[in-house]
């Protein structure tokens, strides 16, 4: 029998898979290993639900954060240059969320239709124990599992049926063992590559699965070197060319919170010169700050969403506040709504918050007593719960995100100051496109990883506001 491939090269095989750029999760096992094969300052982000995003192992010339900043398997890990520290909501919510590009696990068995029983669950028959493994097996774009091809007894691990528990459903794409890549695909099961001295029929006689043959089977030679490209820079000259491709009737989102910090000021005025139309805004308050004129200079006005109202560019807003204090001063949108020129979606301001997490974690709907009583409900999916009534919320998500932080480093990790911190952090992870407006941008590892708020998977462009740009006009 030919030789297998050892750990280090499985996790070579599954690192060319790898793209610059992207962020990757890492489950235990052997996933782990494929830390200890990236080059070094690979343009990679690879997270662990041990608390890193962006790390490698501890051996890589980088120091370590410490015995508390963990890989999946529980060893110590260094954070690369623009690394950053999270917590295990976050990472679960990374992956719901759609911002996870690859998962790599390691499975007990993976079927033909891409199906996965994780080890735990494998090790406890008559129990489900699925640990990481289904968050992994759903949260991710595409899914990598990685395991022997056979298990120590040498039956297959690889097989036809669908087991009645399993922690991921058609969910796996690529399967690579010790001795084969086999692609999963809508027809069955294709060996794509074969380990040095295997052969076809080597394979499918260890396989419990119908295996088709590639037509350009090859043998595993892996390479790394897509890996030394540079992914895209998220750095833009200015914010005009941030903001072009907003089209009409797009939803954005913008920080606001009565007075003028925390909004991106820049990017208003760009997208208000840019005249796109049809918008509709998800914000606390929409162009209070121009009403009540906290810190505002004698003389001048704030800039806020009151320019892109008086503009004629907004159709609706979801918020909070959209009406001024003071009735003798009313809001922009508040004159537009009355002329019947803008519709509007009262939110509660705590309950805006939650739908702006819920959407950038992957949960669709919740259940909240907030509002239930009031006109918040009118409409809405009640039930009670435990004796106490709920309305149901859904989670909010748009097409971009204009917000405001204080510094960032070229791979888009943020540290907010004062005021900026409170919807700017939890509307970044909620939309397509995030763009943010900061002071200055440094370079990666120059920030503290433990006061980055909004880590750069989040963040797609940033522009830095001119010195002599003014909030006010």
């Amino acid at each position: 029998m030919p030789q297998k491939l050892d750990e280090l090269s499985m996790a070579l095989r599954v690192a060319s898979e790898l793209q610059p750029g992207q962020v990757v999760a890492l489950g235990s096992g052997l996933p782990a290993r494929v830390a200890e094969v990236a080059p070094p300052r690979t343009p990679l982000q690879l997270l662990s639900d041990g608390g890193a995003l962006g790390y490698c192992p501890s051996t890589a010339g980088l120091a370590a954060v410490g015995p508390s900043l963990t890989g999946p398997d529980g060893v110590p890990v260094a954070l690369a240059e623009g690394g950053s520290v999270v917590g295990i909501a976050d990472w679960a919510a990374m992956l719901r969320g759609g911002h996870v590009d690859v998962a790599v696990v390691q499975p007990a068995r993976v079927t033909a239709s891409g199906d996965l029983i994780g080890w735990t669950t494998a090790a406890t028959p008559g129990l489900f124990a699925p640990g990481r493994t289904v968050d992994l097996a759903a949260g991710a774009r595409k899914v990598i599992a990685m395991l022997p091809h056979t298990g120590s007894d040498g039956s297959p691990n690889v097989l036809a049926d669908s087991s009645p528990v399993a922690d991921g459903r058609e969910c796996v794409e690529i399967i690579v063992t010790d001795i084969a890549v086999v692609r999963v695909e809508e027809g069955g099961l294709v060996l794509a590559e074969v380990a040095p001295g295997w052969s076809y029929d080597d394979v499918a006689a260890l396989t419990g699965a119908s295996l088709s043959c590639a037509d350009n089977l090859k043998e595993i030679a892996p390479s790394l070197e897509a890996l030394n490209a540079e992914p895209p820079g998220k750095v833009y000259p200015d914010a005009p060319s941030a903001i072009r491709d907003i089209a009409d009737g797009a939803t954005v989102m913008i920080d606001g919170f009565g007075g003028p910090g925390g909004m991106a000021h820049y990017l208003l005025v760009s997208l208000r010169d840019q005249g796109t139309r049809g918008l509709t805004i998800i914000s606390n308050t929409i162009g209070i700050a121009r009403s009540v004129n906290f810190g505002t200079p004698p003389g001048k006005l704030a800039i806020d969403h009151s320019i892109l109202v008086d503009n004629g560019q907004v159709a609706k807003a979801i918020a909070t506040y959209p009406v001024s204090p003071s009735m003798s001063n009313p809001s922009s949108f508040e004159l537009a709504y009355r002329r019947g020129e803008v519709e509007l979606e009262l939110v509660p301001q705590g309950t805006l918050a939650e739908r702006l997490r819920a959407g950038g974690a992957g949960i669709y709907a919740f259940y909240t007593p907030t509002g239930v009583g009031t006109l918040i409900a009118e409409g809405k999916e009640s039930r009670v719960i435990d004796g106490k009534e709920y309305i149901l919320e859904e989670g909010l998500r748009a097409d971009y995100c204009l917000i405001r932080g204080h510094k960032a480093d070229t791979m888009g990790n943020i540290v907010y100051k004062g005021t900026s911190r409170n919807f700017n952090a939890v509307m970044a992870p909620s939309a397509g496109i995030t763009i943010v407006e900061v002071d200055e941008v440094v370079e990666p590892g120059q920030l503290d990883p433990e006061l980055i708020v909004t880590p750069g998977i989040y963040v797609d462009r940033l522009i830095i506001r001119p010195r002599d740009f003014s909030p006010y006009e």
